[in-house]
């Protein structure tokens, strides 16, 4: 007799939006009443450091 092949555990369900924006503005005011504080950054930098020459636009492939 086989075996009953096994199932993968269900998946857990993700959080609704306005539990995580909550989440987010609790974190974030415990934060500034820590003493951090928040930069504002350009639109367009990312704070991903590559590891690759970024080739300019209209350069050929």
């Amino acid at each position: 007799m086989a075996a009953k092949p096994q199932r993968a555990p269900a998946k857990k369900k993700q959080p609704a939006a306005v539990e995580t924006s909550k989440s987010i503005e609790d974190q974030t005011r415990d934060f500034l009443q820590s003493g951090g504080s928040i930069q504002s950054i350009k639109s367009g930098i990312s704070g991903q450091q590559g590891s690759y020459a970024a080739r300019p636009s209209g350069a050929k492939k």
